[in-house]
């Protein structure tokens, strides 16, 4: 019998230090309204069988409170950190818009083939991340997961899963402190709902 796997998705709350591009070098710890959204986002009654987490403060701290308070292992997966922006990280989009223009209006018309000076490419992170989420299907077949990750994690995931080119990934809009469900069944998928918090259930 082929067991089905659900998978939410948490992206992370508001970190200290406002809107900017931090990738992953930059590992700034979430405010207390970031807190709040991550605690609005899992609710009171939900619970699953495995934490997964990026590495990155903004995921693993929250990951570990919640393991500790509801009595869910957690495990740190490196694959699930967010893409490398290079130059970008540290800045906002209003002085990219001001400075690097042109680089900025390449990147968002194509980031495949635009990507920042000393950036990760697009391509290879969507492959690093489709590997961790592949081996997370594999790993936990019939189990209930939650994944706490980044929004470009959670658009390569969605995008993957669902068999759609890689170009589509930046279409996605992924709100912080909120969580997108999948499930799979075998080789399909299923987005069985985006940018939704469990305390409103």
């Amino acid at each position: 019998m082929i067991e089905t796997i659900k998978i939410d998705l948490l992206r992370h709350g508001e970190p200290e230090g406002g809107s900017r591009y931090r990738g992953n070098r930059i590992d700034d710890p979430l405010t207390k309204d970031g807190w709040q959204q991550m605690w609005a986002g899992v609710g009171d009654k939900q619970t699953w069988d495995v934490i997964i987490t990026s590495p990155l403060l903004r995921c693993a701290e929250f990951a570990n409170e919640l393991s500790e308070q509801r009595n869910i292992p957690v495990v740190v997966d490196e694959r699930f950190k967010e893409i490398g922006f290079g130059v970008w990280e540290g800045k906002t989009k209003s002085e990219l818009k001001i400075n690097m223009e042109k680089e900025f209006d390449a990147f968002y018309a194509d980031p495949v083939l635009n990507t920042p000076d000393g950036a990760e490419p697009v391509t290879d992170f969507f492959v690093r991340v489709a590997a961790a989420f592949n081996n997370v299907r594999t790993q936990h077949a019939g189990k209930n997961i939650l994944i706490i990750a980044h929004a470009g994690v959670i658009r390569a995931i969605v995008t993957h899963a669902l068999n759609a080119p890689v170009e589509c990934m930046y279409k996605l809009n992924v709100l912080m402190g909120h969580v997108s469900r999948i499930s799979c069944t075998g080789n399909k998928a299923i987005l069985e709902r985006l940018n939704f918090q469990l305390r409103n259930e």
